[in-house]
């Protein structure tokens, strides 16, 4: 079945597409190198309408709050080596397209943990949003439940998203989502690009939010 059109007030959010994840870390998400070139088509073909969201790592892990200090004890190799290593950037691809407005900082697995983010959508009009980038069961999971909270529209890309775990990719995609069917939706790189239209001008294309 076709992608109902989507709305000129759409943003594709790319989620976590940073070489702490894309390279040989303890967090390697090999599937990147198979999800960029649809990634990089929404992007490239909805230009000025992505968001570019970057998962974050505390410098200590003293700065971590809660149970985030018991997560970051585990994963102590990445907590003191990431934010000086370049490792929290985007993959190169992505980077050169993105800029100080459009990159969004989350220390969440949900992109709406970012203070102001919501509030930012709700101020630009925003009514839809096309999720691509990693990983399925976890950060960009977190992010649709939290979009759908909010009444969004919601558009999975399935050949733009993945997973370090391939069943808990496959559990999400197969069981979990389909669970919500009124309110979620999946579908092609190529068919959320056909029901989006290039020609329309989104009302946030003419704010300067930062």
């Amino acid at each position: 079945m076709a992608l109902e059109q989507l709305s000129p007030n759409t943003v594709h959010l790319v989620i976590d597409m940073q070489r702490l994840f894309a390279e040989a870390t303890d967090w390697h998400t090999p599937v990147i190198a198979d999800i960029l070139p649809n990634v990089l088509r929404l992007c490239e073909a909805r230009e000025g309408r992505t968001i570019f969201v970057r998962f974050m790592v505390p410098d200590t892990i003293d700065k971590a709050q809660g149970r985030w200090k018991t997560y970051y004890r585990r994963w102590a190799t990445i907590a003191s080596e990431a934010p000086a290593s370049g490792l929290l950037d985007l993959v190169a691809p992505l980077a050169a397209l993105a800029d100080d407005r459009s990159t969004v900082e989350k220390y969440t697995y949900s992109v709406f943990g970012a203070p102001g983010f919501t509030e930012r959508l709700r101020a630009e009009g925003i009514d839809a949003l096309v999720f691509s980038g990693v990983e399925t069961d976890v950060c960009i999971y977190a992010s649709v439940l939290a979009a759908i909270d909010q009444g969004f529209r919601v558009v999975i890309a399935t050949d733009a998203v993945g997973s370090s775990d391939v069943a808990a990719h496959e559990a999400t995609m197969n069981i979990l989502a389909p669970r919500l069917s009124e309110q979620l939706e999946m579908s092609t790189t190529q068919a959320i690009l056909d029901a989006w239209d290039a020609n329309a001008i989104p009302v946030y294309a003419t704010t300067q939010l930062v």
